[in-house]
Parts: C-alpha cells; sequence; structure tokens
C-alpha cells in the first residue's frame, strides 16, 4: 500500500501536492507493519494506511515550513495528534504543500510552487490545505491532516471533492502546529468519506465513534447569507441536494445568520492579526529560536501573504491593543446568539454552500473572482461562508454533493453546536447517506 501511495505521488507530480515526502521512512515504517503481520502481533488500528499532515504540524523526523521560507527545522517529536495516529501504525509518507504561512484560499504559493486541483489542474484547490486536499482527492493517499483558522480545511476539501471536518475550537491538543489565530485555530482530518474522517477524528482523541442517526426527523437549518448570492453551479447542486434531503425526510426550516457573521468578521480579524504576531513570536521562540518575527516576514515569498504581515501584523494597520481587547470581549455574545438561533428554530445541524463558488483557474483569479457579474476579493469571497463557524467555536464538516457539468465539485457544509462533534458527525453520515442513496 506505502509503495502505492509513493507510486501515485510520483505519477500526480504536477498537483505538487507535496513539500516533503519521505520515501526511505515511510517504507521502513511499512516494513515494521509487515513484520507485525507476519508474527501475528497488534497492528494497530490503522495497519500502516498511508496519510499526509499538513506542512505547518510537525512530524519527528521531517521538515517543517509552513510552507514559507523563513522556517525550517526538522522536527525533533510529532505533534501529539500526529502521535497518535502514528501510535496506530498509520504511516505518514510526506507534508503536504499548503498556502504559506496558512493565510491563504487558493494554496498558490510561490514559495513552494502552486497546488493544483486534481479535478482540473488548471484550477487551484482552496487553500489552506489544499496539499492534503489535493493528495487526498487524487487517490495518493486516503486521507491526511489539514489545518483550519478560517475555512482552511472545509473549503479545499469542497473544492475538491472529499470531507474535510473542522471539530469544535481547542478539542484537539495543538501543540506542536505552527500557529496561525489560537483562538481559532484547530486540526482537522479529510477523507474521502465522513466514517474514515470521524475514525480519524476519534483516534486523534476524541477517543468515541458518533452514533447511528437517521435522517428522517432531523431538522436542518438552511442558513442565510451562506446560501444568497451562488455561482449558478453551486445554486443548482445545493437545491437539488435540499430536495433529496426532503425526500429522505429531513425538514429544511429557514434561518437567518446575518448578525453573527457581520460581528464574526468584525471581531476575527483584530483578533487574528493581534495574535498572528504573538503566537508566532512565542513559536519561533520555542522551535527557531535564530529567526525573529521580522526575519520571517522579510523572508516570506507569497505577495498577498507578505503585505498581510507588513501591514496588518507589523505595520501601521496593526490593533492596538484596545481594539484586540474589546474583540476578545465580543466573542462569548457572538457565540451565544449562533446557539440562540439555532435552538431557537429547533434545528440539528446549519446547512449551507460551503463555497459560494467552485474552484476557479489559478492563473486569472488569485486576487479576484467575478460573481454574478461582481468583482470581489478571492479571500473575501471564499472567507465568506466559513469563517463565523471559527468565530463561534463551532464544529463544521463539508461533504461532496456533485459537481458542476465541468467536473468540478462542490461541497456542503453541516455546523453544529460548539463541543457536540460526534452529534454534527451522526447528522453529517445520515446526509451523506441520503445524498448518495
Amino acid at each position: 500500500m506505502i509503495e502505492e501511495s509513493l507510486d501515485k505521488a510520483a505519477t500526480n507530480k504536477a498537483l505538487n501536492a507535496f513539500i516533503t515526502i519521505d520515501k526511505e521512512c515511510a517504507l521502513a515504517a511499512a516494513q515494521k507493519v509487515d513484520d507485525l503481520v507476519a508474527t501475528k502481533q497488534d497492528t494497530g488500528p490503522l495497519c500502516g494506511i498511508p496519510l499526509v499532515i499538513k506542512d505547518n504540524i510537525n512530524v519527528e523526523g521531517m521538515r517543517t515550513t509552513a510552507g514559507t521560507p523563513g522556517i525550517d527545522f526538522i522536527a525533533r517529536s510529532s505533534a501529539p495528534v500526529v502521535e497518535q495516529l502514528v501510535e496506530a501504525n498509520a504511516i505518514i509518507i510526506g507534508k503536504s504543500n499548503m498556502h504559506e504561512l496558512a493565510f491563504g484560499v487558493t494554496s498558490n504559493n510561490t514559495a513552494f510552487g502552486a497546488v493544483r486541483n486534481p479535478k482540473d489542474l488548471a484550477c487551484f484547490p482552496g487553500g489552506s490545505s489544499g496539499g492534503t486536499a489535493s493528495a487526498i482527492a487524487a487517490g495518493i493517499v486516503p486521507a491526511g491532516l489539514g489545518t483550519d483558522t478560517a475555512g482552511s480545511v472545509r473549503l479545499p476539501a469542497a473544492l475538491t471533492g472529499i470531507v474535510g471536518f473542522r471539530p469544535t475550537t481547542q478539542s484537539l491538543d495543538q501543540e506542536g502546529v505552527v500557529p496561525s489565530v489560537p483562538t481559532f485555530d484547530v486540526v482537522g482530518p479529510m477523507s474521502q468519506s465522513v466514517a474514515d474522517t470521524a475514525y480519524l477524528y476519534k483516534l486523534m482523541g476524541s477517543n468515541c465513534m458518533p452514533q447511528d442517526k437517521k435522517i428522517t426527523g432531523l431538522r436542518l437549518g438552511v442558513a442565510r447569507p451562506h446560501s444568497d448570492e451562488l455561482s449558478s453551479r453551486v445554486s443548482s447542486a445545493f437545491l437539488q441536494a435540499q430536495n433529496r434531503l426532503v425526500r429522505a425526510g429531513a425538514t429544511l426550516v429557514s434561518i437567518d445568520l446575518s448578525n453573527v457573521v457581520n460581528a464574526a468578521f468584525e471581531v476575527g480579524f483584530p483578533i487574528g492579526f493581534y495574535q498572528m504576531k504573538s503566537a508566532m513570536t512565542t513559536f519561533l521562540a520555542k522551535f527557531q529560536p535564530d529567526t525573529s518575527l521580522e526575519d520571517l516576514v522579510d523572508k516570506i515569498a507569497s505577495t498577498d501573504v507578505k503585505a498581510v504581515y507588513q501591514e496588518s501584523v507589523l505595520g501601521k494597520n496593526a490593533p492596538s491593543e484596545k481594539k484586540y481587547r474589546w474583540a476578545l470581549g465580543e466573542l462569548t455574545e457572538i457565540q451565544q446568539e449562533y446557539l440562540n438561533i439555532v435552538r431557537r428554530h429547533g434545528v440539528d445541524a446549519v446547512i449551507f454552500p460551503t463555497a459560494p463558488i467552485e474552484a476557479q483557474p489559478l492563473l486569472t483569479s488569485s486576487e479576484f473572482i467575478t460573481l454574478n457579474g461582481i468583482k470581489i476579493p478571492t479571500l473575501s469571497l471564499y472567507l465568506r461562508n466559513l469563517a463565523s463557524t471559527s468565530v463561534c467555536s463551532a464544529p463544521g464538516i463539508t461533504i461532496p454533493i456533485g459537481g458542476t457539468d465541468s467536473g468540478l465539485p462542490v461541497g456542503l457544509e453541516l455546523d453544529g453546536r460548539p463541543d457536540e462533534d460526534l452529534e454534527l458527525l451522526a447528522i453529517a453520515t445520515a446526509v451523506e447517506s441520503a445524498l448518495n442513496s
């Protein structure tokens, strides 16, 4: 299985899904698993399954770069979430490419090259966990890990046609992960199915699997503004998915989360830009003490990421301490409003298109995309439906709901209540089954 994955990685080199492939270590690990099988010893629940890990998550003995020239060290130990999988005898074949420093939605990385979408090599796969999504969608590996601060697991999963899960914030150990915004950061599993994704989540630290749930009787909240202003292709796929769910026995309820979304963006950016400075400074001091934050920023290769760090993290647009403290103080109220809306409508989960538009050509849409005749910044467009989930500290999962006539995938997101991750995974399993029946 490992040799097959390595061969597929070589065959699909044009995807540029990897920053590092450790063939020697992967084959050595596979031999150890083979020896366990031969001697009839415990092979572990993952028994030699190949995985890929986003390159902002430490894997013992492998480089960590976070997709940027200013970070480059060999990890002395794995992040706990990775260690749990290795102890289950998963085999890490490599570290995946990503949007530089995890700040972006295309995975167009100037330092290590752009990641390509396996459904159409001319298109980007989404970001920032684009390499992991691309490797899974291409069949190189069955699963892997990304990180999600404002949609970085869910967006690339949706644009490449796989499943991506953002657990409740801080439900998993973040040690050994290059930080972006600790208040919103979380590691998330990605795979081809909800069941496999849930199983990875169990092994990463939840220790439980979701119970079976029937689609009949579920109340699903169709969220605005998430379901407004969609491309014609996404709109069509979303409508068809809703029709299937109703026919399967679910009840759909319209809910308005506009106030939550607006408030989330108002507080999300000052919290984000403030913590991007403090958290990265702390990380560098621990893992690469000879590099200052200023040195790191000076070496950033991607112009979009460099501009953000120069202007909004270190520069004149950086949030003040007062603004940051105000934003932190608003979080509880926003999270409570989200819960109040969900409870008032009696919905089991909130649903909406993961992205308002499918994957776009890499060379023409890294800065702006035209949606229904309106030119919109790419970052803003793809964060629109996803960032508020993170601010609300809620779990979210995206599942594929079909492709467009050009073959590009569309994703359906389901959001749940904070700390009710297993409940959301159970609902997602029922929805996935209903959509595929």
